[in-house]
């Protein structure tokens, strides 16, 4: 148990620090590529810290030998957007709440561009309600429409690098690659190098740190259902909200939450068509309440920003639904 706790609080701080290098690396990569802020997180932050909960989905759905192995694929590709939409969106708004006087903000408003991140709380929902009412129905030719889900994806990010922004503030606080320090303009193989670096090690600490959260539900005798639905799904999420965190902290919500759209823009279509594939993807109770609290929130979100001003308050209570979803799990099982 002591082991287990120490890989436990070693994975955390290495997510962490990992995750350091990681958005350093990739702003001078969206930089050495003309992206704007918006790009930046949806499509190159995002794609890359999906990668290891993308893999979980892939692992358990299409090499899984028992029906509970790929049950694990499923819930992995429905527990990534709820923790998205919940604790990475309210982690942002406590974020921002807390490091307000630092950042020399008078106020708790959220800088971001409100119009097209509404427009990506539709576009998401969208896709996710087709995503949800698929695994109420079963038909022969179901497993074809994995396809519509990762063409869905390639529109997405087309849209979203036609539909680039600059971003003149965030580019001129761009802090120094961390590798290369004293150089004003590393070259693009350093730039690569620290992103991918730090990318694996990101994929190498989460997989440390979801085990050994396996190993501790296990020691206090919880649920496996509760640790595969509740505690894992925020475990593989890690990355973003810590990503999320980082930039907040340097004022840069554009990024933060860039990142967290693009995150559950992937997470809605590739682990999905990868279910799709593999699995007959038909949802149990659990797996449906989990798809109804996704929408809430992300509805919530898109009330919010269409509204055109959203409060860095308004944020934190979104994080308690994912209460909600956890307490309904935990007494679905005791039942």
């Amino acid at each position: 148990m002591l082991l287990t706790a120490f890989l436990f609080l070693v994975s955390a701080g290495a997510i962490y620090f990992a995750c350091e290098y990681f958005v350093n690396g990739v702003e001078w990569f969206g930089r050495k590529l003309s992206l704007g802020a918006t790009a930046t997180g949806t499509v190159l932050a995002a794609f890359g810290t999906a990668l290891p909960e993308s893999a979980v989905t892939f692992v358990a759905v299409m090499f899984g030998k028992s029906p509970e192995a790929k049950d694990i694929g499923v819930g992995a590709a429905l527990g990534g957007p709820l923790v998205l939409a919940t604790i990475a969106y309210a982690v942002v708004g406590f974020a921002l709440f807390l490091n307000r006087r630092r950042l020399h903000r008078v106020d708790d408003r959220i800088r971001v561009d409100h119009r097209r991140l509404a427009r990506d709380q539709s576009w998401f929902l969208g896709i996710f309600i087709v995503k949800v009412g698929l695994g109420l129905v079963a038909f022969a030719w179901k497993p074809w429409l994995g396809v519509l889900f990762l063409a869905s994806y390639a529109l997405y990010v087309w849209r979203e690098m036609r539909d680039d922004d600059s971003a003149p503030d965030d580019e001129e606080d761009l802090e120094p690659l961390k590798f290369r320090p004293n150089v004003l303009d590393p070259s693009m193989s350093w730039v690569a190098t620290q992103t991918l670096l730090a990318l694996v090690v990101i994929a190498i600490a989460s997989r440390i740190f979801v085990g050994q959260l396996e190993a501790i539900g296990e020691a206090f005798s919880l649920s496996p259902h509760l640790v595969a639905l509740v505690l894992s799904p925020v475990a593989t999420e890690l990355p973003e909200t810590v990503n999320a965190l980082i930039w907040v902290r340097q004022g840069k919500e554009r990024l933060a939450l860039a990142n967290i759209s693009g995150a559950m823009m992937i997470q809605a279509t590739i682990p999905s068509s990868l279910a799709l594939f593999a699995t007959p993807w038909l949802f149990d109770a659990p797996l449906i309440v989990a798809g109804v609290i996704t929408s809430i929130a992300v509805v919530a979100l898109w009330v919010m920003f269409r509204r055109g001003a959203v409060n860095a308050r308004w944020l934190m209570p979104i994080g308690l639904l994912y209460g909600v979803f956890a307490a309904y799990v935990a007494w679905h099982f005791s039942r």
